[in-house]
């Protein structure tokens, strides 16, 4: 028994981190060192060579003609708004359950996030929601692709067609996702990227990209995130300073070849993770025309907080993603609305909990994680 004891208290001594971004860019030194060394050489730190290098491979990557390096998703999400012509007097549709900053780039955006709910088993945006909350000032709506996991982007495409909207991809979750084959990025009128440090592909630091087939779109974007500049002091749109930097874009380049294997790892411990725990916790349904990269993994239970406690207690470090729904935060009150309840976004407010997950966990790491999980359950 006091052996059992020791050694439960010797696991329990060791964390087990959430994102173990440390060992991540371990593996990546040399690289990551090495881009900033090239960098520092070149003195040029502001839309020069490193971005449009890495502009060209990450549209290599999602299918597009076009990718604007910007200086977060939430400003790729709110550009591409405006890119497209979506502003004042507009309304956009928005799953509930989601970062608030899907709905916060449409208010900066100048238009009406029109909050909707989400299919109960994914937590994505759920296509008859969308038709309801469907308006006569509905000018776009937005597919967030959540966890991981793409929308179903065939349907959604077909609605948005037949009633003349945008349909824009909020890609944040979603790097080297497909749908049906196609990546993240190349389904709707224009996608919009974050490159936060936790991201699939993540930079060391805040960085975005904005993807889209419109040149039209692209160039428009190009010069709202540069001050609405068209040349050195001749500004024709009031544009913002939401530039990438040089450094991001070089680490972002370092990271890139490593990203499909990153995503593979992510895969083989989200499939470990499911085989210890179905049929014990509420799972993510994982549909086979989108297969999931796992930003998160997310697991569901009635009694959420409880076991985030016990985990975190086992020192299992754990997150909420998200809670409450957009429909509940006070930044949104009068900048939104939602046409009708949103009980599935309230269901997984209340009950989402989001286990470790990188590439770089080891496979005991997921073994104590799930053992954790069931005995809190059982109790």
């Amino acid at each position: 028994m006091a052996v059992a004891v020791q050694e439960r208290a010797e696991r329990s001594a060791h964390r087990v981190p959430f994102a173990a971004l440390d060992r991540e860019h371990e593996m990546l030194s040399p690289a990551l060192r090495a881009s900033f060394d090239r960098v520092l050489r070149s003195g040029r730190f502001v839309l020069a060579e490193e971005v449009e290098r890495f502009e060209a491979a990450w549209a290599d990557t999602c299918r597009t003609a076009h990718c604007v390096g910007v200086g977060s998703g939430t400003a790729a999400l709110s550009l591409l708004l405006r890119g497209a012509g979506v502003g004042r007097g507009d309304e956009v549709i928005v799953p509930a359950h989601t970062f608030i900053a899907t709905a916060l780039a449409v208010v900066d955006a100048g238009a009406t996030p029109v909050l909707c709910d989400v299919d109960v088993h994914t937590g994505l945006i759920d296509l008859e929601a969308v038709r309801a909350a469907t308006g006569p000032r509905t000018a776009a709506v937005i597919a967030v692709h959540l966890y991981g996991q793409m929308c179903q982007m065939r349907p959604l495409a077909r609605f948005a067609r037949a009633r003349g909207l945008l349909l824009v991809e909020d890609a944040a979750q979603a790097h080297g996702a497909r749908c049906d084959g196609r990546p993240a990025g190349a389904s709707g009128a224009g996608a919009a990227f974050s490159f936060y440090p936790s991201k699939n592909l993540g930079a060391l630091g805040d960085a975005g990209a904005v993807c889209t087939n419109d040149g039209a779109v692209a160039e428009r974007v190009r010069r709202l995130r540069d001050l609405g500049r068209l040349g050195r002091g001749e500004h024709l749109l009031p544009g913002v300073n939401e530039r990438l930097d040089e450094l991001q874009a070089a680490l972002l380049s370092a990271k890139l070849p490593h990203l499909e294997r990153a995503n593979a790892l992510r895969r083989r411990h989200a499939g470990r993770y499911r085989a210890l725990l179905d049929g014990r916790v509420a799972l993510l349904e994982e549909r086979p025309s989108t297969p999931c990269v796992y930003h998160l993994f997310p697991i569901r239970v009635p009694d959420r907080d409880s076991l985030a406690r016990r985990l975190r207690h086992a020192g299992i470090d754990v997150g909420v993603h998200y809670s409450p729904a957009l429909h509940r935060q006070p930044a949104l009150a009068g900048r939104s609305r939602n046409p009708a309840e949103l009980p599935n976004a309230d269901a997984w407010a209340a009950q989402e909990l989001s286990l470790p997950m990188s590439p770089a966990l080891e496979p005991a790491e997921i073994e104590r994680v799930a053992e954790a999980c069931l005995e809190a359950v059982d109790a």
